[in-house]
């Protein structure tokens, strides 16, 4: 099969993406809140988003950014603690409309899933019409709305569910993709997180048409295992199948700094923001895991990795936590300042085998935030 043109399987594949989840169903179970900018997560100074209403989007509040800034760019801004057991019985919900119509139901995390609907059980036949009565049974079942993208493969039908929200669709179809490609902006592609795009733009690189247009040669100079990923999506391609057991290897997150982490009171603050991040990514993925592993790079791109295995799963965030805080300090003191630090959860409860050159979705989750 070529690498050039769409996948001739022409699969039927339907990314369905809650909006705004967490927020959505503290708005649905407490009327006081709808239409007011709602954040999911503390206040506390070292607090982090983990969720946004669309009426705090406006102001640019987003998940994973620090409280104290989100309440800065909205001072109205109302705080809601997290509720992961009702957010995980709503998604239980969820996912039996989706097995209403197939048994090949990948879900990335509580509030988002493919569905492989090329051999749907109701004999619809059509993943436009299947999509559109997914998401009425969404509503009519929780109250809440969904994103839908529709098209032949997984990286299209993913980017697609994020057109037109909230509450949208958007469908592309085979003949489609490689144009709708062409246009889209790098930072739309997975894994392409802000200091990846700046590289892509000093290469000149700026849309899918101007990655299509690189060799896979060039790509792996400068882009090393993400070649081959790049240059299959920039095309349109995607041959991965929707797989109803994948297991993930690992949950984490990392952050670049602007300013080199220098004093120890720096990189103390800098790493309890990261552990929130990352413990709310772990919950969101419903994970569970035995190995806590740091990542720091030094400010002269020195890298040092320091992990530790329990012989149980860690049980909650404080265990997570403790953890983490004593792989930092032993690497503590910091001489010459630190550039970036990441926290990964790993040893999960399985092993899942992918393409070396191809993200998975956690993976691309971990990238940069």
């Amino acid at each position: 099969m070529s690498d050039s043109a769409p996948d001739l399987l022409q699969r039927k594949i339907i990314h369905i993406d809650m909006d705004a989840f967490f927020a959505s169903v503290e708005q649905r179970d407490f009327p006081e809140l709808r239409g007011k900018p709602v954040a999911v997560g503390g206040s506390s100074k070292r607090g982090v988003v983990a969720a946004a209403s669309y009426e705090a989007r406006k102001y640019g509040v987003r998940s994973a950014m620090a409280s104290i800034t989100a309440k800065r760019r909205c001072p109205d801004l109302i705080f809601v603690k997290h509720r992961f057991e009702v957010y995980r019985e709503v998604s239980q919900q969820i996912r039996s409309i989706f097995r209403m119509h197939s048994d090949l139901v990948e879900p990335l995390s509580l509030d988002e899933a493919f569905i492989d609907v090329t051999q749907d059980k109701m004999g619809i036949g059509n993943a436009t019409r299947i999509a559109e009565m997914i998401r009425a049974e969404i509503r009519k079942q929780t109250g809440l709305t969904a994103s839908a993208g529709v098209s032949y493969n997984k990286f299209l039908a993913k980017i697609a569910s994020d057109q037109n929200k909230p509450d949208g669709i958007c469908v592309i179809k085979p003949h489609q993709g490689a144009d709708f490609v062409a246009q889209l902006p790098v930072r739309r592609f997975f894994g392409v997180g802000p200091k990846t795009a700046e590289r892509m733009a000093k290469l000149d690189i700026h849309t899918g048409a101007d990655l299509r247009a690189q060799s896979q040669d060039f790509l792996r100079q400068h882009f090393g295992k993400s070649a081959g990923y790049l240059f299959r999506a920039s095309r349109g391609v995607d041959h991965r199948e929707v797989r109803s057991n994948r297991i993930r290897k690992s949950v984490g997150g990392e952050r670049t700094y602007g300013d080199d982490l220098v004093s120890d009171s720096d990189m103390h603050d800098a790493f309890e923001h990261i552990i929130d991040i990352v413990w709310n990514s772990i919950e969101k993925c419903e994970a569970r895991g035995r190995t806590v592993t740091l990542k720091a790079k030094y400010a002269d791109f020195r890298q040092v990795t320091r992990s530790r295995s329990v012989d149980h799963y860690v049980a909650g965030k404080e265990e997570f936590a403790s953890i983490g805080r004593e792989l930092l300090a032993s690497i503590m003191p910091v001489e010459n300042g630190v550039r970036l630090l990441g926290l990964t959860l790993a040893n999960l409860e399985g092993v899942e085998t992918v393409d070396e050159d191809e993200p998975t979705e956690t993976e691309q989750k971990a990238f940069e935030f």
